[in-house]
């Protein structure tokens, strides 16, 4: 069904009080990692919403270059896509999703989808970059925009843990250990890091 973006928008407006978000597994990086193929750094270059072939859905595709690939081998470009998004006056809106923009500095959490990725447990795959106003130190925040119910994976009961703030050194030990991989003995040069398994 092709709804316009303001029809949508105030059908959400009405029917907040009956919706209900998307519901997922909380995921620590650990978890992330491991149900992740791919794990890297990357600069997202271009965000751009789609219809799906069969015109019935809208899916948003952020192209990221990657800047240092922490756990798989994925290539120089990387496709993320996610459901929902606007094609002209159109919209479909779904909850856990997270947002990029073009420029943004990020670390995601990758499901391979043929060609394209999908975000490890949606909104909680992917980290904000951030550096610090004094320049000196670089952390990683996880994305909160999305709404999203977090359950417990072993009780099923909700659960409401504080986003994951962590320095980008640590975020990226935490990722090479839950993958089994180290890190590089010297010091690197800006780029791709070197990961031995």
């Amino acid at each position: 069904m092709v709804v316009k973006v303001r029809t949508l928008l105030l059908f959400i407006a009405l029917g907040a009080a009956l919706a209900h978000a998307t519901t997922l597994l909380a995921l620590d990086v650990p978890a992330l990692t491991k149900g992740s193929a791919v794990v890297a750094r990357a600069t997202v270059r271009s965000v751009q919403a789609r219809w799906t072939k069969d015109g019935g859905r809208i899916m948003t595709d952020a192209v990221l270059e990657v800047t240092e690939p922490w756990k798989g081998t994925p290539g120089k470009q990387i496709t993320v896509m996610q459901p929902g998004g606007v094609v002209g006056e159109i919209g479909q809106m779904v909850h856990g999703t997270a947002k990029f923009a073009v420029g943004e500095d990020v670390v995601v959490f990758l499901e391979a989808r043929g060609d394209r990725f999908l975000l490890t447990g949606m909104i909680q795959g992917k980290f904000k970059v951030e550096t610090s106003s004094d320049g000196k130190a670089v952390f990683a925040r996880q994305a909160t925009e999305g709404d999203a119910l977090l359950v417990d994976p072993a009780t099923r009961q909700a659960v409401h843990p504080a986003p994951v703030l962590l320095p980008i050194d640590t975020l990226r030990a935490q990722v090479l250990a839950a993958s089994g991989a180290r890190a590089p003995v010297e010091p690197t040069t800006p780029g791709p890091i070197k990961v031995a398994p």
